[in-house]
């Protein structure tokens, strides 16, 4: 068995030469080495008829182990997101998510992901309002310590998204469903559980008040918030305000829909981990009764009715009857509604919506000449974000749509076999952030669920 491993990892090697330029770290340089996600690696290439597509998985997949993990152990792990040396909640929570599936054959892959689990927990604490943190509890982050906000010794970056509080809560329980692995659910997580619900619960924002404000020089409009840095007024109505989204631009309304929708199952999940593991029945009662009730809000808040494609979710929505319709590349997102959230793809809301956000209508759907997906305004017009194409396979059940997808994504790479943070749609060479991490462990992830499907044969003949 090792032996036929070896094997197809070289005949990974020499396709990966001769149609890309191989950009893997050899084995020595790599950052982590996972002997399950090798032996993953090699079984799926195995399995993917078309060579281009089998070289990407094949450094795709492994490119958060390979180049990101600058730290790592079973108490303490650090991921940076990429070209940017500092940990995301969000990112590095989203880039070790693909390899649970590994973590109960490989214990040092299950202790990587238990450390950084801590770390986030860790962070959480120490301000959970961040949504970036350092490597050095103690540093001062140089890049935006002028903000008017909080800034802290630790954090990278202070702007709040209700994502940066449902990550780690979804790894956490993805984490005990993989490994069973309860010692890790200690006081630490109690903690950072009541630290993150307290916080949501500040976000409900019923009296009118926030603890939290951010504003920023800059010439970016979606880089600070208004009003003082308390932004748009909201309503209360029982969502949760979120400051920005998870592209990390400020929301123009203050209830972003996805990330709701995330909190709602990342509730659910940490109420199981603490009536399983904890036996902490007050606590995850609260957890549970806050996802009730969010849950409801969105009923009452979220849905409005479209003159061409009837009930969809809005984006973002303020309680006082305003409604942003649109959809951003990043995730949580209203296309991600199903990989993210408790929501079904059968669901006739969902279905609508998913028409309307991969249409012209939706006004960050990009269309020209090198590809087509949703966008937004972090890196401008006309950009066209790969983890949208990734994310519109992922959620889709028609054959042709997903093999339309994977063509798109093998013609847009720019020769190099990974995925970028963006790219302009007439022109794939055009393209931002060459080392983002999340995009590539995200595309092998897209890869292994199309296999778990049954669908290894839209593997095997990519038309690009």
């Amino acid at each position: 068995m090792r032996q036929r491993i070896l094997l197809v990892l070289l005949l990974v090697a020499a396709a990966t030469s001769s149609l890309l330029r191989a950009q893997r770290p050899a084995p020595a340089q790599r950052k982590f080495v996972s002997p399950a996600v090798e032996a993953c690696i090699a079984r799926t290439v195995a399995q993917i008829g078309d060579p281009k597509l089998a070289a990407m998985f094949a450094q795709c997949f492994p490119n958060t182990l390979d180049t990101t993990v600058e730290k790592a152990g079973a108490d303490d792990s650090f991921v940076i997101t990429g070209d940017i040396p500092a940990l995301w909640l969000r990112d590095s929570a989203a880039q070790v998510w693909p390899y649970l599936r590994l973590a109960g054959e490989d214990r040092a892959l299950a202790d990587f992901i238990r450390g950084l689990l801590r770390r986030q927990f860790r962070s959480l604490l120490l301000d959970p309002y961040a949504n970036a943190f350092n490597l050095s509890p103690d540093s001062i982050s140089p890049n935006w310590a002028e903000d008017e906000t909080e800034m802290r010794p630790g954090v990278f970056e202070r702007k709040y998204e209700l994502n940066s509080l449902c990550y780690p809560l979804r790894l956490a329980h993805g984490y005990w469903c993989a490994t069973g692995d309860g010692a890790a659910f200690d006081g630490l997580w109690l903690d950072a559980v009541r630290v993150a619900l307290r916080t949501m619960r500040e976000q409900q924002r019923w009296d009118g008040t926030t603890p939290y404000t951010f504003m920023r020089v800059t010439d970016r409009m979606h880089d600070t918030q208004s009003n003082r840095g308390q932004g748009h007024p909201a309503r209360p109505c029982g969502l949760i305000v979120s400051s920005f989204r998870a592209s990390d631009d400020c929301t123009v309304f203050p209830y972003l829909v996805p990330d709701n929708f995330m909190a709602v199952s990342a509730l659910r999940g940490t109420a199981e981990v603490l009536r399983e593991v904890n036996h902490a029945w007050s606590l995850a009662d609260s957890c549970s009764a806050l996802a009730a009730q969010v849950e409801a809000a969105l009923r009452e808040n979220a849905v409005v009715e479209h003159p061409k494609y009837g009930r969809i979710y809005a984006y973002e929505v303020d309680g006082f009857g305003n409604a942003l319709l649109m959809d951003d590349a990043n995730v949580p997102s209203l296309l991600s509604l199903p990989y993210i959230s408790d929501v079904s793809a059968a669901d006739e809301i969902y279905q609508n919506t998913r028409r309307f956000v991969l249409s012209p209508d939706n006004p960050y759907f990009f269309r020209g000449l090198a590809g087509e997906g949703i966008g937004g305004p972090h890196v401008g017009l006309g950009y066209v974000w790969p983890m949208s194409v990734i994310m519109r396979a992922m959620t889709s059940t028609d054959r042709e749509e997903i093999s339309a997808c994977l063509a798109s994504l093998c013609r847009t790479d720019a020769g190099t076999g990974f995925m970028h943070e963006a790219y302009y749609r007439d022109d794939a060479q055009n393209y931002t952030r060459p080392w983002f991490a999340w995009a590539n462990t995200l595309f092998g992830e897209l890869l292994l669920k199309i296999i778990d499907d049954g669908r290894a044969e839209l593997l095997s003949d990519v038309k690009n």
